[in-house]
This record gives C-alpha cells, structure tokens and sequence, in this order.
C-alpha cells in the first residue's frame, strides 16, 4: 500500500520561504516520478512541479511556469522523500499542496498524499 505523507506545511508571510517534504512508502521509490501539485479553493488542482528518476543520469525536473525560478523540486532515492523550497512566496498563490506519486513527469498520477496547508499572508 502506497502512501504519501507531507510535511513542513505552515503560515507564512509574502515573500518568504517555505520547504515543504513527503515521505513515501510501499513500493520501489525510485521506479517513478514524483510531484507537487496545489489548489485553490473552488479551484482545479494544478501542476506545480515534478521530478523524474532517470538513473545513471540523475534527475529531470520540470516546472510550471508560475514558479520557474522560485521553486525547487529535489528528491532523495534513499530515504525516499521529496522536497519543495518555495521562495517569494506571495498571497495570491493556492495554500493547499499536495505531494504525488507518478509518471510520465506527472501526467499520469497513481498516488496522491493528503495536502498540507501552507498560506501566505498579506
């Protein structure tokens, strides 16, 4: 059974920093690619970030366009997690984040973790 569990979630103030972690378990980590994705209230969910395993070659990451520069996705094989630093963080952007489990850079999603609140205040 696969499971996500998200960390690091929390207030902050706009233009500040954020990391965000998730932790997963119940199946070969580095086989698939993970991700973060964030909705708004009343909102779709949306691609924020992800990051592809590609072995030998090490990590393809990808960005939605909205965070290119400010967000960084990183992961680590041997303890199986995924981190999110956030920069410039700024009030307008969705709170809710969700760490995801995939493939093909997250356009097929098989796991979802449960979110974390992260709002940026005024």
């Amino acid at each position: 059974q696969v499971q996500l569990v998200e960390s690091g979630g929390g207030l902050v103030q706009a233009g500040g920093s954020l990391r965000l972690s998730c932790a997963a378990s119940g199946r070969t980590f580095s086989n698939y690619d993970m991700g973060w994705f964030r909705q708004a209230p009343g909102k779709e969910r949306e691609f924020v970030a992800a990051n592809d395993w590609r072995g030998w070659r090490g990590s393809s990451t990808d960005y939605t366009d909205s965070v290119n520069g400010r967000f960084t996705i990183s992961r680590n094989n041997p303890k199986n997690t995924v981190n999110l630093q956030m920069k410039r963080l700024n009030p307008e952007e969705p709170a809710d984040y969700y760490c995801a489990e995939g493939k093909t850079t997250m356009t097929i999603v098989d796991y979802w973790g449960q979110g974390t609140q992260d709002p940026v205040s005024s």
